[in-house]
């Protein structure tokens, strides 16, 4: 792959996704940012200060977030798209809160699961022979691209990098892409 160099903005090694490239660089290169921009989020705190639910009255936290997002990894490229026959880490339909609920566990052991699951995630999409290839969906039984897929992961990055954005301002002023 083909990155722009990064920026100099202090303690940011993200790369910035490329100007142009074909479809595949593309959104694997946005989803790498997001992954990263998740992670500089946060970086830097106390394991204790992950678990602060910091905007009330919403029961989020960073290590909420870093848990379901583990899961969101694992039920989309490993279980829906790779077919992988593992069990979902946390949400189940019964509880779907508890991703956030349940922060009984140590945040930093969350961190190194997730980027397990970031990890095993790159591999399934490096080994796929296009975007067009095809896993089933667990719960519909349809097809379910590697593209859609991708663009899925974006989106949900993108939604909970604006949610890290603000618990990680609540809990010590940080702010920044």
């Amino acid at each position: 792959m083909h990155y722009a160099p990064t920026w100099a903005a202090d303690g940011d090694t993200r790369r910035r996704p490329p100007l142009v490239g074909d479809e595949r660089e593309i959104l694997t290169s946005y989803l790498e940012w997001h992954r990263a921009t998740f992670e500089l989020k946060c970086s830097g705190l106390p394991a204790d200060r992950l678990s602060e639910q910091s905007v009330p009255p919403s029961g989020m936290s960073l290590h909420g977030l870093i848990r379901h997002l583990a899961g969101v990894e694992r039920w989309w490229f490993h279980i829906q798209f790779a077919g992988e026959k593992v069990p979902m880490l946390h949400y189940s339909d019964e509880d779907p809160d508890q991703d956030f609920d349940d922060l009984s566990g140590d945040p930093a052991q969350a961190l190194a699961l997730w980027r397990e699951q970031c990890e095993h995630s790159r591999g399934i999409v490096a080994a796929a022979p296009s975007l067009d290839a095809t896993g089933i969906h667990a719960a519909s039984g349809d097809p379910v691209s590697l593209r859609r897929v991708l663009v899925h992961l974006i989106a949900e990055y993108a939604q909970h990098n604006g949610h890290a954005d603000l618990l990680r301002e609540r809990i010590d002023g940080a702010t920044g892409s």
